[in-house]
């Protein structure tokens, strides 16, 4: 099993649970899991990162295509049937014209058509505003997971070292 991660995963890491500055086991995790094929995203997470300007944006644009994935041949037939579920439910127009225009379309396409689990702290809703990611994984038959629920069934283990 491996991961797509969600804008929100890396973001809400900084700014809350895992900043880059007190918690760099989070950090070099998602790094050596990248390196054992086990935790990806895409390049359209990686550009809404990349635009903050910030110290994540940083180590987003040091992770590379090895981290942050490019569109392939394989994801085409995907972003078709994504398309197709956003505009057959019964979202408005607003929401089915957002979501096919931001990096989560892209990401459901690329988790859908390589068998990844989507990682994300989104929930499922029933709102017809907003197409939320989990609602798109549930309609598409894409496995979903938050990060908390990835690193258990992973068994991370973030360990102090000795202080220095």
């Amino acid at each position: 099993m491996s991961y797509l991660l969600d804008s929100d995963v890396f973001i809400q890491a900084k700014n809350l649970h895992y900043g880059l500055d007190f918690c760099p086991a989070f950090w070099d995790w998602l790094i050596a899991s990248n390196a054992n094929g086990l935790v990806f995203s895409t390049e359209k997470v990686g550009d809404e990162i990349e635009a903050g300007g910030d110290e994540l944006s940083g180590w987003a644009a040091a992770r590379g295509d090895g981290f942050f994935l490019k569109p392939d041949a394989v994801i085409l037939p995907a972003l078709g049937r994504v398309s197709t579920w956003a505009t057959s439910q019964n979202y408005e127009p607003a929401a089915v014209n957002t979501f096919l225009q931001v990096a989560d379309f892209y990401l459901v396409a690329h988790a859908l058509a390589h068998g990844h689990v989507v990682v994300t702290h989104e929930v499922a809703a029933a709102s017809t505003k907003k197409i939320k990611i989990p609602n798109a994984c549930i309609g598409l038959g894409v496995k979903c997971m938050s990060p908390f629920e990835m690193l258990r069934h992973e068994r991370a283990r973030f360990i102090l070292g000795p202080q220095s």
